[in-house]
């Protein structure tokens, strides 16, 4: 059996986590299996050189200038539209990945094995011209193929590539994830598997509601909404690579043996389970135009301008015309609202009379998610009896075909996702 294995950077966060890895990865081999492993940075090393950037960039400005973090402490780069810029910042970031890759090899030669670490060039995947966020164009995996062939597990350092140039290319935040399922796809390996700080996949935020289900499976769409949600298990680009290339995936610990959840192709028998699970996201901020001219044109002017601005959109509504004039309303990431606010006001139809544009980033979304909704009625009916019950108001709706989405103020975000996770019976 072929298996890659993917190390987050909790798991290679100290030489002791280091060492507790390789014999794992060394135990598996052990066991008759072939072994590619795939690394991130040791935790905190890509925010340490992240900000070795940023303090530079400031230096180089004459002002302080910091930069937030998420709720992972991902900290953000400061932002510069400079393709110069970039290419350094990606040769940088990229070297904690390269160390890891060297110190788990080491010490699986240390422990008796044979390892061998490869970086981008060296694992011959090929990415898109884009600095920081490249995406995947192909992986030449002959020279993997190779040293696994000949007994040695090969250490590959994740969230890099080349472009056509040569010039070293990062994939993003979570990029590791997306290599190790795309290296699993190229050498067609039997199974890829994402080992975390974390037991598995589960019905909601285990942090937020305690009787959150571990999942034993999950199908590649449910996985794919989840990911797109906010879901942090695993990054949504690996997610799209595992459907489209029919990589078994296997989420489960690095602390133990224990089985996690496997993410695998839609079958027959998902549809009897309703809903798999629900997300809570607080990342989105809220923009309404009221009074808008109800003709042809008006939406395409606004969502024409914010995807020339590199805007993501998720949510729309717009309501019925009245007297010649209509609301619409429609939500964005959080990290783009300042941008979408001055796209927005340097319109015409934000200056014509009568129209105002309002903001409301304090807002949050809840999602339920399960492929049974294709089959099954009602899913909504019972999401807003839910939410009524708790005296909750519902500001959107959005809907697909296993996806239900809704919008409620912020501070109730957390009582939502509690209440729909009991009222879909997610915890027995």
């Amino acid at each position: 059996m072929l298996v890659v294995q993917k190390f987050g950077g909790t798991s290679v966060g100290t030489l002791e986590r280091v060492r507790a890895v390789a014999q794992r990865v060394l135990d598996r081999q052990r066991s008759g299996d072939q072994v590619v492993v795939v690394v991130s940075a040791m935790a905190g090393e890509t925010n340490r050189l992240i900000a070795l950037a940023n303090g530079l960039h400031a230096l180089g400005q004459d002002r302080a200038q910091t930069s937030g973090s998420d709720s992972k402490g991902w900290v953000a780069p400061v932002k510069r539209d400079d393709p110069d810029f970039e290419r350094e910042y990606s040769q940088l970031v990229s070297t904690g990945e390269k160390v890891s890759a060297a110190l788990l090899a080491m010490a699986i030669q240390d422990l008796g094995g044979r390892a061998v670490s490869l970086i981008g060039h060296q694992l011959g995947l090929v990415t898109s011209g884009s600095f920081t966020n490249a995406r995947i164009v192909s992986i030449d995996a002959a020279n993997i193929r190779r040293q696994v062939e000949a007994g040695t597990i090969v250490v590959c350092a994740g969230f890099q590539g080349l472009d056509e140039a040569g010039n070293v290319t990062t994939l993003g935040r979570g990029g590791s994830d997306t290599s190790a399922v795309a290296l699993a796809a190229a050498i067609r390996a039997d199974s890829c598997e994402i080992l975390t700080d974390v037991d598995g996949v589960f019905t909601t935020d285990p942090r937020i509601v305690p009787r959150a289900r571990k999942l034993a499976r999950i199908s590649h769409e449910e996985m794919l909404e989840l990911a797109s949600l906010g879901t942090k298990v695993l990054q949504i680009r690996a997610v799209e690579f595992a459907k489209k290339f029919n990589v078994p995936v296997h989420v489960r610990s690095s602390l133990h043996l224990e089985e996690g959840t496997h993410i695998v192709p839609e079958t027959p028998d998902m549809e009897a389970v309703l809903v798999a699970g629900v997300a809570l996201d607080r990342d989105e901020a809220k923009i309404t135009l009221t009074n808008c001219p109800d003709v042809p044109g008006t939406i395409a002017e606004v969502f024409t301008a914010l995807g020339e601005r590199g805007v993501v959109v998720d949510m729309i509504i717009q309501n019925a015309g009245r007297s010649g004039f209509t609301d619409m309303t429609f939500t964005v990431p959080q990290a783009d609202l300042e941008r979408t606010m001055s796209t927005i006001e340097g319109l015409a139809l934000a200056q014509a009379e009568g129209v105002s544009v309002i903001a409301d980033a304090k807002i949050a979304k809840i999602s339920i998610v399960g492929v049974g909704m294709r089959t099954h009625a009602g899913v909504a009916a019972r999401a807003f009896t839910v939410l009524a019950e708790e005296q909750i108001n519902i500001q959107m709706v959005s809907t697909s075909e296993i996806k239900v989405s809704i919008v409620v103020d912020e501070k109730y975000g957390e009582l939502a996702l509690r209440a729909l996770h009991a009222g879909f019976k997610l915890g027995e």
